[in-house]
């Protein structure tokens, strides 16, 4: 018997409200060019920290904030729950499905990047790298849920 390493169909909608508002913030932030550098500092633990006109500092305790964090967080979180969370209905037609979405995102997501790497520059690749980070999980969440909603529409126009 095949093992399916998906969570309860519950943390969907966990997920849901994790990714959904870190989403729009995200996307506000980033093109509103709003500066969140001085919201929500704290002390970290940082591995590594290099300062502007500063040597690199290892292994200590820094003030950052970390709205960026918690939001890129928030949005892996969220997408991991919703994209693998189990359906109510759960096959092996789910299966190949969740499947071939994986496998049409991680293509889709790799292009982009070897698209955006050749054609964007400077800090706005930093952009790029950024959003990189979650679009893979937000393709494969698309692509997943269109292909179960046109499966429940043609098995409901069936009946």
């Amino acid at each position: 018997m095949k093992k399916h390493f998906l969570f309860p169909n519950k943390f969907k909608k966990l997920g849901w409200i994790l990714f959904v508002p870190s989403f729009i913030a995200s996307l506000f932030i980033s093109f509103s060019n709003l500066n969140i550098d001085n919201y929500w500092i704290v002390k970290v633990f940082a591995f590594t920290e290099t300062g502007i006109m500063s040597p690199n500092n290892y292994f200590s305790v820094i003030k950052n904030s970390i709205v960026d964090e918690v939001l890129l967080y928030n949005l892996i979180i969220g997408g991991l729950l919703i994209g693998f969370s189990k359906l109510k209905i759960e096959d092996e037609f789910t299966s190949k499905i969740r499947y071939e979405s994986l496998v049409w995102a991680t293509y889709l997501n790799y292009g982009l990047i070897l698209f955006f790497t050749i054609f964007v520059y400077g800090l706005s690749y930093l952009n790029v790298l950024f959003f990189n980070t979650f679009t893979l999980l937000l393709f494969f969440i698309i692509r997943f849920h269109y292909l179960i909603y046109k499966l429940n529409k043609t098995s409901n126009d069936d009946e």
